[in-house]
């Protein structure tokens, strides 16, 4: 379940382009429509509802929600448009630089500590970003958006503790009537591709309920059943697959600039994955220990 997880949004880039000549606001409005859709029915075969009315004496949670909400559809929006416009190596860069964004909103927003090793691979990320922003001639802020909205998203979903089902149908029902509002705008004014466009591509633009919901449950199975660790070292999947698709399918040029940004953020990632393979063995044996 967590290969399949990784492995579908790491092919994402494939998917996008054969939802053309639909724009990036028109997919991401459909997604949003359709991903309510298929929520809906899913809730009412886990009959999630009682939790999500759980919502309305909680607040705070609610308004986690409401934030991720707008996160997603940020995080859904840019990489939408980054493949579709020939960006999918830099949005791999994004999801690559995800753990170690997730690792400092722990530090800032949940006062974690870093240990001295993971402080080591902060910086070096953050070197990779100065010759990335040298090479591009501006910083690679399609990386960067997509690694904080989603590393953000991460962190408020966490907050608000909310099962898959429940909190996708929450944030689609924030975003619903904006994205139908705009649907039926475009429709009126002609400039709808859905329906014009051949019965292939609104069928294409429908499945984008069913092919956001698949992941997010495949991944909510694997977490319940695999360590941290090993979903930790799987998410890498995702970047990986994204990566090999711009370079291989798309050919997107990568100057030897780029290389070194990349090669710095793949250390800072190794050093980080290490460490944290190191210390979660030890926190297990010193559990072990203490038992016995």
């Amino acid at each position: 379940m967590g290969v399949v997880a990784y492995a579908i949004w790491g092919l994402f880039p494939l998917y996008w382009p054969l939802l053309k000549p639909s724009s990036a606001e028109e997919i991401l409005a459909h997604r949003i429509v359709w991903s309510l859709a298929v929520c809906l029915v899913l809730l009412a075969m886990v009959r999630g509802g009682a939790r999500i009315r759980a919502l309305f004496r909680e607040p705070r949670r609610a308004l986690a929600l409401v934030a991720a909400a707008v996160l997603i559809a940020v995080n859904w929006y840019v990489y939408i448009w980054a493949v579709n416009h020939g960006h999918v190596v830099e949005s791999s860069l994004g999801y690559f630089m995800n753990p170690l964004v997730a690792v400092l909103l722990g530090t800032v927003v949940l006062g974690e500590r870093l240990r001295p090793v993971q402080w080591g691979a902060v910086g070096v990320s953050l070197l990779a970003v100065l010759v990335l922003t040298l090479d591009h001639g501006r910083p690679p802020w399609i990386a960067l958006v997509l690694a904080c909205t989603f590393g953000t998203y991460g962190l408020l979903k966490k907050l608000a503790g909310m099962p898959a089902v429940e909190g996708l149908t929450v944030e689609t029902l924030v975003l619903v009537l904006p994205a139908a509002g705009y649907l039926v705008w475009l429709q009126a004014d002609g400039r709808a591709t859905f329906g014009s466009a051949g019965v292939v591509h609104a069928l294409l633009l429908a499945s984008t309920g069913v092919i956001t919901a698949i992941p997010l449950l495949s991944f909510a199975g694997a977490a319940n059943r695999l360590p941290l660790t090993t979903v930790g070292l799987l998410q890498y999947l995702t970047p990986v697959l994204q990566f090999i698709c711009g370079i291989t399918v798309f050919h997107e040029t990568m100057p030897a600039a780029r290389w070194a940004g990349f090669a710095l953020v793949w250390v800072a990632l190794t050093v980080f994955t290490v460490d944290a393979v190191r210390n979660h063995r030890r926190s297990l044996q010193v559990a072990v220990d203490a038992l016995t």
